[in-house]
């Protein structure tokens, strides 16, 4: 008999590689699934496999209707509506367990189906399947523990004071199935249990349990209402549904916690969250530098963005080869917010400039910051920008949403300001003074309102009514960083002080989703720098167009000279939108003397600052000709000056502006030699991030015409937590 069935099985196997299909290996226990992606319905999302104790996908190649008709009533449901590809529920990570999947539909199991075997597959995470299933259930199944229904995870407060707060950082865990909020039990619940609940509801660390908390739990919660048993993570996950779970109890009759206790997690908040830190300033201690430096950029929302590293005194981007939901969740925990939500690769927050400093990182999920990570220096890699690396991070629940509104616009993007604040012992929703309203502030409210970016800042809103019951003016002085969580957490006037009376002059702000981000190249700068006495018979022109200093005027033209300080300049749209210039063509200003069109006035400002911040010499760079000047390697080039052509700069393009060219230059004659700080902010107000880029200088003794600069350190600015700008810092210029 023996002999026989192994025969019997060897036809088979010849059978099956004469057809040209690898035998697939069959399990004697159904493989488990789940769904995975992005919160949506039940039913549909992600499909993902267990196999030797690691989640992984499945590829699309072969996958149809039958197969996804398995899956669905592998996962209890009656059938299968539809089956999605290319990675629709987003990009998964580990392994890529089964490809070329053939199903007849009528199987048990997806392991009953015939596929190329476990783990042999020439896909990648953008061909991960994913099923949409039939909303009922399989009469009697039980309900399978997927991704999409354990991603909704909550802290119910326990004590009074945990009830009042915003966010909530402790209480029981609680998970949502079929509508309702469900408990779990603390048996064997460990503080890696804790780490992982704490990362997906937007918190960086936990911290040991309140004795106080368990005691109040006990008689103050439903003893009745349990589902989850137990649950065993690593601490790594980046959301609970990766973990294993144990739904029903482990005996018959058993009740799902039999001491009756709840599970509590008690979360810390990052930096920007917790109360007392004012603007959240993030404070490091001291002597303990974070290696690499992190920041975000180009994201619409907080927590989300491009990943750029500071390493060797130069910011730089992350390469995308190998980056997962581990490394990711890495920097979001760095920045001061929870685990990763996404690792989105394929500069799908807009290409960086400058280095690319790290590829192939390996993260195992427990490191405190990028740097303790395993990773290959990019340069070996050949990775490119259209590579780089960015990341979506869990946030913390908060109330800011709902202290802010805009109203009488024509779209919810648009409108006055109302804001809701203490008055008078209670809560009231009034205007903002627009005096000194700007763009810092706007983009506070936008944030606060999940709407991006501000691209106008409003001091006079006659043309929109507010709401009838905000017409007073509740907050005036408002002056923002532009990093701030929440207009509420800006620096304002203690007693409200606004002359104009509010009205027509209250605040008011225009967002959008996506916006330019012009970012000036400070290497070319430092690389093309040089000072030249100039002659005041070749400087009429300029001289015209305010590009020299007051001290010119009262000079006697055409004898003498000015110093000045000549560079080239490029400025790089590194955002998710085209720069273009406000007014159309019909408006551009015609200059006769240099004989051609202005499209913008002031393009961009040119200030040098001595060491602790005073402007001693400023200059400016009107918009001669706005145009694509180069483009990376795949774009083409859609702005040119030439024949009266459109003016503006492409999402990852970049505007030259050449040394030799007028007024591209600080006019330093009456500057004594010293050491200082050469600041550019681009003048555009749609600049999502106030200074562009900084650079700084130093100018010693007086230097003559055309001298070439020695090799100097690249420039370097400190590194922020999430949006905030960059700051000056010196850079050798001699």
């Amino acid at each position: 008999g023996n002999v026989r069935g192994a025969a019997d099985v060897l036809s088979l196997l010849s059978l099956l590689l004469l057809c040209g299909v690898a035998p697939s290996r069959q399990e004697l226990a159904p493989v488990q699934l789940r769904l995975g992606g992005p919160r949506g319905p039940a039913g549909e999302g992600r499909l993902e496999v267990l196999y030797q104790g690691r989640w992984g996908t499945v590829c699309d190649d072969g996958f149809d209707f039958h197969a996804a008709t398995v899956a669905c009533r592998q996962l209890g449901y009656t059938a299968a509506i539809t089956w999605t590809h290319s990675a629709t529920y987003g990009q998964g990570e580990g392994p890529i367990w089964l490809d070329n999947v053939r199903c007849g539909g009528s199987e048990g199991s997806l392991a009953e189906c015939v596929h190329n075997g476990w783990g042999v597959s020439d896909c990648h995470h953008g061909e991960d399947a994913g099923v949409v299933c039939s909303g009922q259930r399989l009469p009697g199944s039980s309900p399978q523990v997927s991704g999409l229904t354990l991603e909704e995870v909550r802290l119910k407060p326990i004590l009074a004071r945990a009830k009042l707060s915003m966010p909530v950082t402790e209480g029981a865990v609680e998970v949502k199935h079929n509508g309702r909020w469900r408990q779990v039990c603390d048996a064997s619940w460990t503080r890696n249990n804790s780490r992982v609940v704490c990362g997906m509801l937007g918190f960086p660390r936990e911290k040991p349990i309140n004795t106080k908390l368990g005691s109040a739990a006990s008689r103050g919660l439903q003893k009745n209402s349990f589902w989850v048993h137990t649950v065993r993570c690593q601490g790594s996950e980046p959301h609970l549904a990766r973990c294993p779970v144990q739904v029903a109890p482990p005996a018959p009759r058993q009740h799902a916690c039999p001491h009756g206790m709840h599970a509590i997690v008690s979360c810390i908040p990052g930096p920007a969250f917790q109360k007392g830190t004012g603007k959240g300033k993030n404070k490091t201690a001291p002597g303990k530098p974070a290696t690499p430096l992190l920041r975000l950029r180009a994201g619409t929302h907080p927590g989300e963005g491009r990943v750029e590293v500071l390493r060797h005194g130069q910011w730089g981007t992350v390469c995308d080869k190998q980056w997962d939901l581990a490394a990711a969740s890495v920097v979001c925990r760095q920045l001061g917010y929870g685990t990763a939500k996404q690792a989105l690769l394929g500069a799908r927050m807009g290409q960086g400039l400058g280095p690319i400093h790290m590829s192939n990182v390996r993260c195992t999920g427990h490191e405190r910051s990028l740097g303790e990570c395993r990773f290959q220096d990019a340069a070996q890699s050949g990775c490119q920008h259209e590579a780089d690396a960015a990341v979506r991070c869990h946030m913390p629940h908060t109330d800011f949403k709902s202290q802010v509104r805009l109203a009488g616009g024509r779209n919810p993007e648009e409108g006055v300001v109302e804001v809701l604040v203490p008055v008078q012992g209670r809560l009231q929703w009034g205007a903002v003074c627009g005096a000194q309203w700007g763009l810092n502030e706007a983009m506070v409210v936008c944030r606060q309102l999940g709407l991006g970016f501000a691209s106008h800042a409003l001091q006079e809103t006659w043309y929109w009514a507010g709401s009838p019951d905000a017409t007073r003016v509740v907050m005036s002085g408002v002056r923002c960083a532009g990093t701030e969580l929440a207009l509420q957490q800006c620096q304002r006037h203690g007693p409200v002080h606004c002359p104009s009376g509010g009205g027509r002059f209250s605040a008011g702000v225009t967002c959008t989703a996506h916006t330019p981000d012009l970012v000036m190249n400070a290497q070319l700068v430092q690389e093309t720098a040089y000072l030249e006495d100039r002659p005041l018979g070749l400087l009429y022109c300029a001289h015209e167009e305010r590009c020299l200093s007051r001290s010119a005027d009262s000079m006697q033209w055409p004898y003498g000279h000015r110093r000045l300080l000549r560079f080239s300049s490029q400025i790089h749209n590194l955002g998710r939108a085209d720069f273009r210039p406000r007014m159309g063509r019909h408006a551009w200003t015609w200059h006769q003397c240099h004989r051609h069109f202005h499209s913008i006035e002031v393009f961009t400002h040119y200030d040098l600052l001595t060491l602790n911040g005073s402007k001693v010499a400023e200059g400016h760079k009107a918009s001669f000709c706005l145009e694509d000047t180069n483009c990376p390697e795949g774009l083409q080039r859609r702005f040119a000056c030439a024949n009266f052509g459109e003016q503006g700069v492409s999402v990852g393009c970049w505007d030259t502006y050449r040394h030799d060219i007028d007024c591209q230059w600080i006019d330093i004659t009456d500057v004594p030699p010293g050491s200082y700080i050469f600041q550019s902010p681009a003048a555009s107000r749609t600049c999502k991030s106030g200074p562009s880029t900084v650079a700084a200088l130093t100018s010693t003794a007086p230097v003559p015409p055309r001298t070439t600069t020695s090799a100097c350190p690249a420039p370097h600015a400190p590194a922020d937590s999430g949006q905030s700008p960059a700051t000056p810092a010196p850079v050798c210029l001699q």
